[in-house]
């Protein structure tokens, strides 16, 4: 299996937040080969590598802004009942 063309495909339904199963034919990739690189590539800490490579790259650049900030309810567990 083609690794670019998994990654592709990856990124694809992360970016455009469609489910697994509606991976376009066009890539090549089945939906279940996909989703399984993909929680493999998660185990191996291929996502936070490449983050911090991200983030480095930008750093180096004068990219970066860090004066500002958002959090996502969804990452942050929140505390407490209403």
């Amino acid at each position: 299996m083609d690794e670019r063309a998994v990654f592709t495909a990856v990124v694809y339904v992360l970016a455009s937040r469609c489910a697994w199963r509606y991976l376009p034919e066009s890539f090549g990739i089945s939906p279940a080969t996909a989703h399984r690189r993909f929680t493999a590539w998660g185990e191996a800490g291929l996502w936070r590598r490449l983050h911090r490579a991200v983030l480095d790259e930008l750093g180096v650049r004068g990219e970066l802004d860090w004066t500002s900030a958002i959090v996502d309810a969804a990452s942050v567990r929140a505390r407490g009942a209403l």
